[in-house]
């Protein structure tokens, strides 16, 4: 198991860092949006994947606030947003 959480922490972190890259390199504020959704999933994963790993049953209430927040922000930025110049 240990094997297990550690290649899926690696993939993680490498799934994060190419999303960091999305976000700060978008080129529109839809694709940040959407950056920093997945990173959220990505932060949800690893929530998961640590209490999977440490038999902590404690974090999945925060697992399920972590993707509410993310989803009720994400919607609320494409109903408000603002269109980008051309």
């Amino acid at each position: 198991m240990t094997f297990v959480a550690i290649v899926a922490g690696i993939l993680l972190a490498t799934a994060a860092a190419f999303t960091s890259f999305r976000v700060v390199a978008g080129p529109g504020t839809l694709d940040r949006v959407v950056g920093i959704d997945s990173l959220v999933g990505i932060a949800a994963a690893g929530l998961a994947v640590w209490a999977a790993y440490s038999d902590d049953t404690t974090v999945v209430p925060g697992i399920v606030a972590l993707s509410l927040v993310g989803f009720l922000g994400s919607a609320a930025v494409t109903r408000f947003r603002v269109r980008d110049d051309k």
